[in-house]
């Protein structure tokens, strides 16, 4: 590991001089994914600051009756949060449904936005394997090999078929949520969560996401909204394990019990939370009980899947995942939120 110089900063002001003004500069949060690309040699920082005593822990309600919640809040501490829990169950049910409770208890929402895909040939020590994200036109791996379980369906190409990894990113582009980043001079820069992360298709492969390098993230906003909300995730364990895939979805539901809108997110079918885009003229009408029929409708938003070979079931699994988030979305109860 390169040896580093550490500083703890004392005010937002200094860490972003130092972000514009140094290169090199690496921030540390609660350390949960930064430790380990260290040790894989992913990053190698001449200088890394602890941001860790800087005031973004604040959870305060927005003039729209949605949250504004602190990056430096930590994710079990957001997830049992009773305003969380109760507004937005697909948030809070990604956060707990993520890592282990002892790394829920140290990461932090910025830190969790910032994770780097766990596809095998990018996490391997020393950058050994080919990755274009580790050493631009080396190749891809995961491609060449026969493509792994993490592989995606949505928005890949030759140079990568990488997905991301986090839950929480699902749900925060379900919901509309905001992520809001401070600049040069504190200006302050409000991205949408869906459009936070890049596909290789959106940009060149080496960039994971929209933040600059002389940017912090300084908060998440949730919009208000009456919707219910689910998160589900289908995984090969029950714990501490990533998404094969995952679906956050919120209902608009009519008197009747019929589905008037919908927007759904999925994880673990490209390097960004997948809005399915259109889904509501295709669900609008039908009863969330009635499984056959949101099957047969929400099956076009798959035709242009691309799974790679050996992953055709992912597509599949991706759209019951969907039926099911829409299904749970619906049963939750007025007094539930």
């Amino acid at each position: 590991m390169k040896e580093f110089t550490y500083t703890r900063a004392a005010d937002t002001g200094s860490v972003l001089a130092a972000l514009a003004e140094r290169p090199g500069v690496a921030l540390l949060a609660g350390g949960t994914e930064l430790l380990n690309w260290l040790k894989e040699g992913i990053e190698a920082p001449d200088h890394l600051i602890d941001i860790g005593g800087l005031p973004l822990y604040d959870i305060e309600e927005t003039a729209d009756g949605g949250l504004r919640i602190g990056a430096l809040q930590k994710m079990a501490d957001v997830a049992r949060h009773p305003d969380v829990v109760r507004r937005f169950p697909a948030l809070a049910r990604s956060l707990l449904l993520a890592a282990s409770p002892q790394l829920r208890n140290m990461a932090t929402l910025g830190g969790n936005l910032q994770q780097r895909t766990r596809c095998p040939y990018f996490r391997a020590e020393t950058g050994a394997l080919p990755c274009n994200k580790r050493t631009p036109g080396s190749g891809c791996a995961a491609l060449a090999a026969g493509a792994e379980d993490t592989a995606a369906l949505f928005g890949w190409t030759e140079e990568c078929v990488a997905t991301h990894p986090s839950d929480m990113a699902v749900a925060l582009a379900a919901l509309d949520a905001t992520v809001v980043v401070c600049g040069p001079g504190g200006t302050e820069r409000r991205v949408p969560a869906d459009a936070f992360h890049l596909t290789p298709q959106e940009a060149p492969v080496q960039r994971h996401t929209v933040l600059r390098d002389d940017e912090l993230i300084t908060a998440v906003e949730v919009p208000g909204t009456a919707w219910p909300s689910a998160y589900v995730k289908v995984r090969e364990r029950a714990s501490y394990e990533f998404a094969l895939v995952s679906a956050a979805a919120l209902v608009d539901l009519a008197d009747d019990g019929t589905l008037r809108a919908a927007r759904v997110a999925l994880g673990g079918v490209a390097h960004k939370p997948w809005v399915l885009d259109g889904i509501t003229p295709l669900v609008a009408g039908l009863r969330p009980a009635d499984t056959a029929a949101l099957h047969a409708a929400v099956g076009p938003l798959f035709e242009e899947a691309r799974p790679p070979a050996g992953e055709g079931f992912k597509a599949d699994l991706a759209r019951r995942a969907t039926v099911r988030a829409l299904r749970d979305a619906a049963a939750v109860r007025e007094g539930d939120r």
